[in-house]
C-alpha cells in the first residue's frame, strides 16, 4: 500500500522542473536503516534535499550537500549522441552529494531537489530504508546491461527484468548493480539518460565500478573516478577508493564493495585484500555484528563458458578465513554459482561461502556456454545463458536463518534458488 501512495505522489504532486539539477541517484549510507546517500549534478551553486516522511509534505527536512565540488571528470571525451552522431561531450557541473541521517528504520520516504530559494528543482524520488535488526527484506540484483543511448533497448529490456522481479516479489526494497551498467562509464550523457528510468527514481540503488563503467570510447580514458562521480557512496574505503570501493550495512547484512580495475596486479589486490580484512573483522568485533558478510566484485568467479577458475583462486582462501557467507559478481554474462565452499570442497553450509554470478541482462550482449563443464564440474551447481541474447536478473530474501537467491529468466520463470544458511 505504502508503495502505491508513492506511485500516486510520483505521478502528481511535481512536474519535471526546467532547471538545472540531473543525474540524482539514491546510494546507500554507511547503516542503511538510519541513512542514505543522494547523488546529483547542479548547473549552480546553492542546491539541498527537502525530504519526508511518505505522507509527504508533512515535517519536510534538508540536507545539505557534503560534497559540493566543481567536476571535469566528463569534460572534452569522445562519445556518441542517440541517433549515432560522433560528439565530444563537455559537461561541467557542480557534483553534489548529500547524506540524509536519523531516518527511521524500515520506513518509505520521498525527497527532491530544491533551491536555496525553496523553488523544487527536481521530480519526486523515494527509498526505502533498511529495516531493524532481525526483520527480513529483500532486493532485485541486476549487473551488465550496458546503457548505452544509440541502442535503447538494452536498457528497457534490463528494466523490464527488473518489473519481472518486482512481480516475482512485491516488497523488493532496494536494487543491487554488479556493474557494466553502462558502456562508456565516460560519457556522461550515459549516466544522465540512464538515470531518468523510473525505476532509479524509486529505488536506493547500490552498485559498484564494473570494467564498462571505468571506461570512455576506445579505452581513450580509462578511471574510476567515473563510478564515483556518477554516484555518492559511503566514503569509507581505501587510500584512492574513497567514492568507490565501500562498505554498507543493510539490515542484519554487510555488505563489502570492491573494484576490479585496481586490483590488475599483485599490489592492488593485496591493498584490496588487507581493507577488506580490516572492515569484516572490525565489523564482526563491533558491538553490533553482522550476521552475514557479502562481498561484491564484477568478475566473475568463474568462467561461466566452460567452468575454469577465475577470481574465485583469488579470493577463495581469503574468504574461508573471514567467514564470508557470499560472493556476488557480474561481468562474464554466464549465470553461475556453487553450493557451499570451504578449502575447495562443497560442504552442507554450515561452513563456507556461496559464490554467484550474475547474468546479463541487455538481451544484446550475452554469449554462449559448452554444453558440458570441462573445469570444476563439482563445484558449479547450475549455470544459465540464452546465448547472445540473455536476459535475467535475482530475487535475493533475506532473514535471520538463512538468505535466499532466485534467478529468474526474462518472463519472471524461477530457473535456479539457492539458499545460504546463516552460521
Amino acid at each position: 500500500m505504502k508503495r502505491l501512495v508513492i506511485a500516486l505522489l510520483l505521478a502528481r504532486v511535481f512536474s519535471t522542473m526546467n532547471a538545472q539539477v540531473e543525474s540524482i541517484i539514491t546510494c546507500p549510507g554507511e547503516d542503511c536503516a538510519t541513512q542514505v546517500n543522494v547523488s546529483w549534478a547542479a548547473m549552480e551553486e546553492g542546491t539541498c534535499v527537502e525530504y519526508a516522511l511518505a505522507s509527504w509534505p508533512e515535517a519536510l527536512s534538508y540536507a545539505r550537500p557534503s560534497c559540493e565540488n566543481q567536476c571535469f571528470t566528463f569534460d572534452s571525451i569522445s562519445s556518441k549522441r542517440p541517433n549515432g552522431e560522433n560528439f565530444i561531450e563537455t559537461p561541467v557541473f557542480i557534483k553534489c552529494g548529500a547524506t540524509l541521517s536519523g531516518l527511521t528504520p524500515g520506513t518509505d520516504y520521498l525527497y527532491r531537489i530544491i533551491r536555496d530559494d525553496g523553488t523544487p528543482a527536481s521530480e519526486v524520488y523515494s527509498f526505502r530504508t533498511a529495516p531493524a535488526a532481525g526483520q527480513e527484506w529483500s532486493c532485485c540484483i541486476i549487473s551488465d546491461f550496458h546503457n548505452y543511448t544509440p541502442l535503447p533497448g538494452r536498457t528497457r529490456a534490463a528494466m523490464d527484468m527488473l518489473g519481472q522481479v518486482e512481480k516475482y516479489d512485491s516488497s523488493i526494497d532496494w536494487v543491487l548493480h554488479l556493474g557494466d551498467v553502462c558502456a562508456w562509464g565516460g560519457s556522461w550523457s550515459f549516466w544522465v539518460d540512464l538515470y531518468k528510468h523510473p525505476y532509479f527514481s524509486k529505488y536506493m540503488w547500490a552498485g559498484l565500478n564494473g570494467n564498462h563503467d571505468n571506461m570512455s570510447r576506445g579505452y581513450e580514458k580509462c578511471t574510476s573516478d567515473f563510478f564515483r562521480d556518477a554516484n555518492y557512496v559511503p566514503r569509507n574505503g581505501y587510500k584512492g577508493q574513497e567514492g568507490v570501493c565501500y562498505h554498507f550495512r543493510y539490515g542484519n547484512a554487510m555488505f563489502v564493495m570492491l573494484n576490479n580495475e585496481e586490483m590488475r596486479d599483485s599490489t592492488g589486490f593485496d591493498t584490496a585484500a588487507q581493507w577488506l580484512r580490516k572492515v569484516v573483522t572490525d565489523a564482526r568485533r563491533g558491538s553490533n555484528p553482522p550476521r552475514y558478510v557479502i562481498v561484491c566484485e564484477h568478475y566473475q568467479w568463474f568462467n561461466g563458458v566452460n567452468g575454469k577458475t577465475s577470481q574465485y583462486g583469488r579470493w577463495s582462501k581469503i574468504f574461508d578465513e573471514l567467514g564470508v557467507d557470499l560472493a556476488l559478481s557480474g561481468n562474464n554474462h554466464i549465470y553461475a554459482r556453487t553450493g557451499c565452499l570451504y578449502d575447495g570442497k562443497e560442504t552442507d553450509g554450515t561452513r563456507g561461502t556461496v559464490y554467484v554470478q550474475t547474468p546479463s541482462a541487455d538481451d544484446e550482449r550475452g554469449q554462449d556456454m559448452d554444453s558440458v563443464l570441462t573445469y570444476n564440474q563439482d563445484l558449479i551447481k547450475y549455470r544459465f545463458t540464452e546465448g547472445g541474447k540473455t536476459v535475467g536478473a535475482l530475487n535475493m530474501k533475506v532473514n535471520d536463518r538463512r538468505i535466499s537467491l532466485t534467478l529468474l529468466d526474462r518472463n519472471g520463470n524461477e530457473l535456479d534458488t539457492v539458499e545460504v544458511k546463516a552460521k
